[in-house]
């Protein structure tokens, strides 16, 4: 088997890898949009279709019924400001004291960094339901309405991942930086808001971006939270408590809408900070 034989096999097999992860990645999201755009007759048609087909003529025949009906959904609309509100308040409140933690851990001398370092690694492998109950007598206890509570809770699993990725990209940047503002006079303070945070602003990005995903998508505490406050759902929580017309009726069609649109300012979020977002995930990979 000569080596040119053997490079082309390679890469045709690296291409149908490829292929098959990105239609095991895409392929849900397609039938999210192809379900959302059917009726209810065209969702209980057997065999099921990968597009939306007329139940006699079988012609292309979508239908926008379904997001007609959640956006005229008052309760949709308020969890979709509710996870608004607490994704970019537990993104907000992460980046500010992450970053100062990131710098503190990554550029600064001080007695217990290492503990301290631990201490931040542990707090992200905790399991949410290991900490939900804790978490909810707290919070009952301190008689916080549930989207204070909510982003406090989210910030248990947001602000270590954030701190760890911002000192570890603090740690990269050249500690000539930091020689040459203190020969100017500056504080460490000023060094850190007007020299390094500008440059970590891919980091932060980066993070930012997880952290609001996090927030976004978080199921499990919105729902108990906001158990006995139903004005405060969160849009996940809103959609999984979706009803039908009738008893038994499952709206899945306006469940798929729902879910195209919430993952809608996603999508738009990565779109717009692509580029620093990849400067973030690769900071650090290449020295010299």
């Amino acid at each position: 088997m000569s080596k040119r034989f053997r490079k082309i096999t390679g890469n045709v097999l690296f291409g149908i890898v490829i292929v098959v992860i990105l239609f095991y990645l895409a392929f849900p999201f397609y039938w999210a949009i192809s379900s959302s755009l059917k009726t209810e007759t065209q969702l209980q048609m057997t065999p099921a279709t990968l597009i939306p087909l007329h139940p006699i003529e079988k012609s292309f025949f979508p239908t926008l019924n379904n997001y007609q009906a959640i956006l005229s959904n008052p309760r949709f609309i308020q969890g979709f400001i509710n996870s608004l509100i607490t994704a970019v308040c537990t993104t907000g409140i992460s980046l500010l004291l992450g970053s100062f933690a990131g710098f503190a851990i990554g550029k600064l001398r001080f007695r217990g960094k290492t503990a301290s370092m631990y201490a931040i690694l542990a707090m992200t492998m905790f399991p949410q339901v290991t900490v939900l109950s804790g978490l909810y007598a707290a919070i009952t206890q301190l008689q916080l309405s549930a989207i204070p509570g909510m982003i406090l809770s989210y910030l248990i699993f947001t602000l270590p991942f954030t701190a760890w990725v911002l000192s570890a990209f603090f740690r990269e940047l050249p500690s000539s930086l930091m020689q040459a503002a203190e020969v100017d006079g500056a504080t460490p303070f000023q060094t850190f808001y007007k020299i390094l945070l500008p440059l970590a602003s891919p980091a932060l990005v980066t993070t930012g971006l997880l952290s609001f995903i996090a927030a976004w998508n978080e199921y499990l505490f919105a729902l108990t939270f906001t158990s006995i406050e139903p004005s405060a759902r969160t849009v996940p929580v809103v959609i999984s408590l979706f009803t039908g017309e009738v008893m038994r009726q499952e709206p899945f069609g306006e469940i798929m809408a729902g879910t195209v649109l919430v993952t809608l300012p996603l999508i738009v979020l990565v779109l717009i900070f692509q580029n620093r977002i990849i400067d973030g995930l690769t900071a650090g990979a290449v020295k010299g």
